[in-house]
């Protein structure tokens, strides 16, 4: 038996995967609306993105092309994503003006929950849906 950690250090459990039609422009929209950090890319021969992993706060993220030989698509442009990206930011109505910017679009703007939550919804330029979120009453 090896003594292998079965958890590579600094990898957190759960990290979710993007699945992206244009990986480069799903990199670039994270950059520039979560200020994530690029650790890694690999590239296939025609240069577009095969896997790449960020940082976005203290949570990874991987961003992959889609590829005929995996079941895995990228979401539709409408918003019906079966997934919803849930980020805590410290300022909701600014992050989501930096993400229109970037290219996203508002599904449902931002307003304050019974929850304690300001939340409001986007979807970026390759389809993914977050709810962007800061804590503002402690319930």
């Amino acid at each position: 038996m090896s003594n292998a950690n079965p958890i590579p250090d600094g990898v957190r459990m759960l990290i979710p995967m993007l699945v992206c039609r244009d990986g480069a422009s799903e990199i670039d929209f994270c950059k520039t609306t979560f200020d994530a950090v690029e650790l890694s890319r690999r590239l296939s021969p025609d240069g577009t993105v095969v896997h790449a992993t960020l940082t976005i706060g203290e949570a990874m993220v991987m961003i992959h092309g889609e590829f005929p030989t995996l079941g895995s698509r990228a979401p539709q442009s409408d918003g019906s994503s079966s997934v919803v990206i849930y980020i805590y930011v410290e300022n909701v109505d600014s992050m989501i003006e930096r993400a229109v910017l970037a290219g996203a679009r508002v599904l449902i703007p931002a307003s304050n929950q019974a929850w304690g939550d300001r939340v409001g919804r986007i979807i970026d330029p390759s389809g993914h849906v977050w709810n962007v979120a800061s804590r503002v009453n402690k319930t």
